[in-house]
């Protein structure tokens, strides 16, 4: 993508405000419309949803579907750039866009983060360069690739190739007979089979990169998962050993510069045991977008990345980010609405609001809520970033806000 920088404030060739464009209205999209509008920028996002969070505080809405052609027209009247909110936005749709307007990141590197077979090949070509591979797979799109898959990866992970998140479309299987019920359950469209690894930790990484090659890292944040979800991220020296991040970032670093990659990427990493009593890394999904282990970002660096994700698509310098406090994100799901102070209302009971008046009590707090309407179990309503002048004191606000919260205490 060639890109002369699309300044804050001015009027673009079109005679109007410079306005930045997203695919999608949800969280991220709301984060990214905010970071925008501080820097002077119009904004307009395309999503299907009258109430979207993106859609609320953004210039302009254009509600259809991401691939109804006249929507995309008008984006592309309204907008200088575009950029996407979720790696599930069609990437003909993005491919359309980008015949017209500069798009980041390109329809390309999305297409290739929608399908976990494409995913991987990639990361094994990135793995001579980092040394930081996936773990052993097998693709399964028939039945004779079914039959055929190595003993040696059983115990597995199933998983579809396409439109999986948060731990959906996901089976553990043990032999061949549960792999064979797992793909006939899941439809038999292609999958992955992922040999179970011996997982200690997870961690990601989030990178910015700019259209002229400019790479800039962040952090690596050591992640907790419940139920597939990210539930806490953990962000300070030690939270990740050193040795570790250097090689996740380096990883990351390749893998964006081979897809020749614009924007916000986040890539997710095991880490395993190596049998040898020590740790390796091991390569495992990637983001084409700024990323919930992230968040932390908005109050613990001088720099967050719905910032760094304006910088790229606008082509405006990128700073190597630098984080001034230590950090904790909690993931805020729609349960909690349901369970203020640990306790869980009848099921003719309406939802109630967490407390956060005592939670915003306690030092270093930060309440970013996305504006949704309604709250449901498993649905992301919001997340909250604790930062403090020591780990100390990051840790021991956590745990004090998880107890208010009825959630479980940090690993």
């Amino acid at each position: 993508m060639s890109l002369k920088p699309l300044l804050p404030g001015a009027l673009s060739d079109r005679g109007q405000q410079m306005t930045l464009g997203v695919m999608g209205g949800g969280q991220l999209g709301r984060m990214f419309v905010q970071a925008a509008q501080a820097m002077g920028y119009f904004t307009a996002v395309l999503d299907p949803d009258p109430a979207s969070p993106a859609g609320q505080i953004s210039h302009y809405h254009i509600e259809t579907p991401y691939d109804d052609e006249q929507g995309l027209a008008q984006l592309m009247q309204r907008c200088d750039a575009i950029t996407t909110e979720f790696e599930n936005v069609p990437a003909p749709a993005l491919l359309t866009l980008g015949a017209h307007r500069p798009v980041a990141p390109s329809s390309a590197c999305v297409a290739v983060a929608q399908d976990r077979i494409q995913e991987k090949a990639h990361f094994v070509a990135c793995g001579p360069i980092s040394g930081v591979f996936p773990a052993p797979y097998a693709a399964i799109e028939s039945s004779e690739l079914l039959a055929a898959v190595p003993a040696d990866l059983l115990p597995g992970i199933v998983k579809t190739a396409r439109l999986g998140y948060d731990g959906k479309g996901q089976i553990r299987v043990k032999t061949r007979e549960e792999l064979a019920a797992a793909w006939d359950q899941l439809g038999r469209v292609p999958c992955v089979l992922e040999k179970l690894m011996p997982l200690q930790s997870e961690c990601s990484v989030l990178v910015a990169r700019g259209a002229g090659g400019q790479v800039v890292s962040f952090p690596v944040q050591a992640n907790t998962h419940h139920d597939g979800i990210l539930a806490i991220t953990e962000v300070f020296e030690g939270a990740v050993p050193a040795d570790l991040a250097a090689r996740a970032q380096a990883s990351t670093v390749a893998i964006a510069n081979h897809l020749n990659y614009v924007g916000v990427l986040c890539v997710e990493y095991f880490v395993v045991d190596n049998g040898q009593g020590g740790a390796d890394l091991i390569v495992n999904e990637m983001a084409p977008r700024p990323h919930n282990s992230g968040h932390y970002t908005q109050n613990a660096c001088d720099i967050s990345q719905f910032e760094a994700q304006v910088r790229a698509l606008a082509g405006l310098p990128l700073p190597v980010p630098r984080q001034h406090s230590p950090a904790i994100m909690v993931n805020l799901l729609g349960d909690l609405w349901f369970n203020a102070n640990g306790v869980r209302p009848q099921a003719s009971e309406r939802p109630v609001s967490p407390p956060w008046a005592q939670v915003l009590a306690l030092p270093g707090t930060h309440l970013h809520l996305y504006g949704k309407l309604s709250a449901r179990p498993g649905r992301k309503m919001g997340h909250l970033n604790i930062t403090g002048s020591s780990v100390a004191q990051v840790r021991e606000t956590t745990a004090r806000v998880l107890a208010l919260l009825g959630l479980p205490a940090l690993p």
